[in-house]
């Protein structure tokens, strides 16, 4: 066996809310926008019925998670006010209660996270890595997941100047030390974190293939935290095939693939029933490897 095909260890089981997640093969995350201007699908799941049939046809298709963002972080996004968040997130929430898997609620304020936990999510989803006054307080004494990621400036403003890293890699990985540390100072047990390295939220081309190309190596020493990547859709990828958002399908499940094979633990993503069919795919093949086939 080549050492380009010994597997990659699966990561830490994960503490998410009611439900204890194992990584035997990648999860797939569904993403439910319920914004009016997210890059890829604004509008179209705004009102309750529309997201609950649209996370009915994500479970449908396979999705292990579900991740529900009511402000969009696109570059150049403005934020949306508290009550305007609540108001989209908190009622698609305690809809969704009733469905076995894990709700994640992709926030950055204190106020929603607390909301969306009293009303049942299992997962915050924060792309400022807990970083906001009092975001640690408000989910150190809960059970749910959290999902780290790492971002250089802020969503409005993180594209427009060229991001510089000495070596992205690394910083990303000390950036996640020092939020490991931050959230082991306040109580917050390390089987309840996931990292994410934030492909798209400061980085160049260059620097988001780089991260996917050394996943594994965001990892802090002698750690196995759940890796989810994010790069469904991303201008990444059109920035290689030339393609909209809305054609950027094949790409997105290419995408997926090289994640999971890189050591993604949960792989959010649009299109739910394709990447889980290409994930069987590639898993039938690790398998197989184990198995020792020749």
């Amino acid at each position: 066996m080549t050492t380009s095909t010994l597997p990659q260890l699966s990561a830490d089981p994960l503490q998410c809310g009611r439900f204890k997640l194992n990584f035997e093969r990648p999860l797939v995350m569904g993403i439910l926008n319920v914004t009016p201007d997210s890059f890829s699908d604004g509008c179209q799941y705004l009102t309750r019925d529309a997201a609950l049939a649209r996370a009915e046809n994500m479970l449908a298709d396979g999705a292990d998670m579900i991740d529900i963002g009511g402000e969009s972080t696109r570059p150049g996004a403005l934020p949306v006010p508290l009550d305007e968040e609540l108001e989209r997130v908190v009622p698609i929430v305690e809809a969704l209660h009733t469905v076995q898997v894990p709700l994640s609620v992709d926030t950055y304020k204190p106020a929603v996270m607390r909301a969306v936990l009293d009303a049942g999510a299992d997962m915050i989803n924060d792309i400022w890595g807990l970083r906001q006054q009092g975001a640690l307080d408000v989910v150190k004494n809960s059970n749910c997941g959290l999902c780290v990621m790492h971002m250089l400036g802020e969503p409005r403003t993180m594209q427009v100047h060229e991001p510089f890293y000495e070596d992205v890699v690394g910083d990303v990985r000390a950036f996640f030390e020092e939020r490991m540390a931050a959230l082991g100072h306040a109580g917050i047990e390390s089987s309840r974190i996931s990292l994410d390295p934030g492909y798209g939220f400061g980085k160049t081309v260059e620097h988001n293939y780089a991260l996917l190309a050394h996943l594994r190596s965001t990892l802090p020493a002698g750690t196995n935290f759940p890796l989810l990547a994010g790069m469904s859709r991303k201008s990444m990828l059109g920035a290689v095939i030339r393609r909209s958002a809305g054609e950027r399908l094949a790409a997105s499940v290419a995408a997926a693939v090289c994640a999971a094979e890189r050591g993604a633990a949960i792989i959010r993503v649009h299109d739910v029933a394709e990447t889980v069919d290409a994930l069987k795919v590639w898993q039938a093949t690790k398998n197989a490897v184990l198995a020792g086939h020749h």
